[in-house]
């Protein structure tokens, strides 16, 4: 026998960001709980909204399966004395409920077995219930208390709701007790409902104007905006975090229009965004699909369906207004001066104890920003400017409110002041990526930029001795070098991780700037790029370790190169000729770190064997070949050619020859030949 199982927890009103973790560990609890003790079902699904979580389980079994009993005792030689069984045996019986003779052995030791008939579920429920509440309080830093007791949880319960079947299941939690009983819309629908069975709750929460399925209210949010979009003519912004946030915050989603004054629209775009979307949760809507044109609409929830809608858009536009005149406001008074004169406040500002001021940084930022782009052939001037201004707004009052929109602003109070349009995307662009999938800096002069503002925070925290551990990352120093590494080879620049963090390293003000301090800072990034490579995708295969390590074994410190590198040597390993030159590559660097200090020179004359003279011949073919070569893959490609007298060489050539004259000249062939399989990665790295 089975049936459906509804469990509901209402509560008031639950903070947004709780909603689905909370109602996701409320199923999961009850599964395993289920899954642990042999009660089959079907056809989970957990329902939230702000005011309630909640499951239903299709085809619960009535009862749990059987139960095998399994428990071990004392030793047997603990057991038994003289063929009599001892105390501890006697003692072990009773507690399983047998005589001795009914003890059976296993392992070494007395075992018992027993098989007992499974409990109905429903006795069973109090406790799984119990199980998944403690998961619950576990995603919940702060909980509520109420009433006179010592009950907690995110938000005060306000009733229980389980039937297995059509009947309840008595749970208590919370002060209450479970019963069939839920509750529509607190305004729409607030009287009591009582259900007869599980199937009908959805439905009548739906007649009760409650979207109990979170998944599909969603998508019903997102349907609502785009019809009002659509009807203004507009495009709206809608990410997936807001959708998510505010459908977790109503119960009955009703899309409404709100619009705020035109005058507004001269602040730039990404303030108006962050005032109606950030702080309020609100979608703006743009003229063009490339949302570079705001318009003066917005689009909000209301969580009732209002017989005078009027009054809840004139509620909602009333609230952002005042805060919209705020940001309008400090735009005029930012303006008053050019960004450049907000530099000298960041003399007054530290930017880490022992690293100084922040004024002392953007004079390292400055100079390493024209020492990367003058190694690297970029606009050295504009770069230069661009790093020295790059940190002017976060003393503005537009910043000091927004902090989110620091170097945006920059950008945006640098063409105002006449700045070039280089210098403005620069300090726009500097602070990305900001996020792992977050795109790079667009323009060359914000790429630099933005390598210096990580090189230095990277070489700065190191030198004084804070660099991160397994679990604290407080200066976000990993995020920075993937960051490095995305510029460097999404940019396709030519940087060398190693020569630019010693620039950086050097200019610090103080710690550790040596040799062992630069080896782990470029340790320290070259995992990351380990972390970013390995397991990726390449032509539909994932990147191996392996792979990744035949280019790291060649020191190999500039990341677009090494990716490069990567690229040919994964394409290479497909090559049937692969296995085996790697395979002969491993013999080839074991015999030679066996003989130690290997000459380079090869005489040919020494040669005895036509399977050398076949090998060097080759070998000397494909050096040259190689040398008038640029191409990694055609590097790589052409040393299939050498399988067939590598084999013969190894076949028909004793290399460790008594006289040693011939054996130092057959070494330095195979250092030679090792050298060749080395130019684009370590071969010995690869299976094989």
């Amino acid at each position: 026998m089975s049936s459906a199982l509804l469990l509901e927890i209402g509560t008031e009103d639950l903070p947004a960001r709780y909603v689905l973790p909370l109602a996701d560990a409320l199923l999961r609890g009850i599964s395993e709980g289920f899954t642990r003790r042999g009660i089959g079902f079907s056809g989970a699904r957990r329902l939230a909204t702000p005011r309630r979580l909640a499951l239903v389980m299709e085809a619960v079994d009535a009862r749990q399966s059987d139960q095998v009993i399994e428990r071990l005792g004392p030793s047997l030689k603990a057991a038994l004395k003289d063929g009599a069984p001892t105390p501890a045996a006697l003692g072990f019986a009773r507690s399983c409920g047998v005589d001795f003779a009914a003890l059976g052995e296993k392992d070494g030791k007395l075992h018992f077995s027993a098989q007992q008939p499974g409990q109905p579920t429903a006795d069973l429920l109090p406790q799984i219930f119990e199980e998944a509440l403690k998961q619950m309080d576990a995603l919940v830093p702060k909980r509520m208390r109420w009433g006179d007791g010592d009950i907690t949880f995110v938000r005060p319960v306000q009733w229980l709701t389980c039937l297995l079947g059509e009947n309840v299941v008595p749970l208590t939690a919370f002060g209450l007790t479970a019963d069939r009983i839920t509750y529509g819309h607190r305004f729409h629908a607030p009287q009591a409902i009582t259900l007869r069975a599980p199937a009908e709750y959805e439905t009548a929460l739906r007649n009760a104007k409650v979207w109990a399925d979170a998944d599909s209210r969603t998508a019903e949010v997102k349907r609502q905006i785009q019809a009002e979009a659509q009807k203004l003519g507009g495009h709206v912004r809608m990410t997936e975090s807001l959708v998510e946030e505010v459908s977790a915050l109503v119960e009955w989603p009703v899309a409404i229009v709100g619009r705020f004054e035109s005058t507004f629209l001269q602040l730039p775009p990404e303030v108006i965004v962050a005032t109606v979307e950030t702080n309020q949760r609100y979608f703006t809507v743009f003229e063009d699909a490339a949302q570079t044109r705001l318009t003066n609409a917005f689009i909000t929830l209301a969580n009732v369906e209002s017989r005078d809608v009027s009054q809840i858009i004139s509620g909602n536009e009333r609230v952002v207004r005042p805060r919209l005149s705020d940001a309008l406001f400090f735009w005029q008074q930012d303006r008053r001066r050019a960004l450049a004169d907000y530099a000298e406040n960041a003399e007054n500002v530290t930017y880490q104890r022992d690293l100084g001021s922040l004024a002392a940084r953007v004079t390292r930022l400055t100079a390493l920003a024209q020492t990367l782009a003058q190694d690297l052939g970029a606009n050295a001037e504009a770069s230069a400017r661009a790093a020295a201004l790059c940190k002017c707004d976060l003393s503005t009052a537009m910043v000091g409110e927004f902090p989110e929109l620091q170097g945006i602003m920059g950008g945006y109070y640098a063409a105002a002041d006449g700045e070039t349009e280089a210098v403005a995307q620069a300090i726009r662009e500097h602070y990305l990526p900001t996020q792992h999938g977050t795109p790079i800096p667009a323009s060359a002069s914000g790429q630099i930029v933005a390598l210096a503002d990580k090189l230095d925070a990277l070489a700065g925290i190191f030198a004084i001795g804070q660099k991160p551990t397994a679990s604290k990352d407080p200066f976000a120093l990993r995020r920075a070098a993937l960051g490095v590494l995305r510029i460097s080879i999404e940019g396709e620049w030519a940087l060398d991780v190693r020569r630019a963090l010693q620039h950086a390293l050097q200019a610090q003000p103080t710690g550790a700037r040596d040799a062992a301090t630069l080896d782990a800072l470029v340790e320290f990034v070259m995992e990351r790029l380990r972390a970013h490579l390995v397991g990726s995708s390449v032509d539909n295969r994932a990147v191996s370790v392996e792979v990744f390590e035949s280019v790291k074994a060649l020191g190999i410190t500039a990341p677009l190169d090494f990716v490069q590198r990567l690229h040919a040597v994964h394409a290479f390993i497909n090559l049937p000729d692969s296995a085996n030159l790697a395979a002969a590559n491993k013999r080839i660097h074991n015999l030679l770190k066996q003989a130690g200090d290997v000459g380079e020179a090869v005489d040919p004359q020494r040669f005895t064997d036509d399977a050398e003279r076949a090998l060097f011949a080759k070998l000397s073919e494909l050096e040259a070949a190689n040398a008038a070569l640029s191409d990694y893959w055609q590097m790589l490609n052409t040393l299939g050619a050498l399988r067939a007298p590598v084999d013969a060489f190894f076949e028909h050539v004793m290399v460790n020859d008594p006289d040693t004259a011939i054996r130092n000249n057959r070494l330095a062939l195979l250092k030679r030949l090792e050298a060749l399989c080395c130019s684009v990665a370590d071969l010995s790295q690869l299976p094989g």
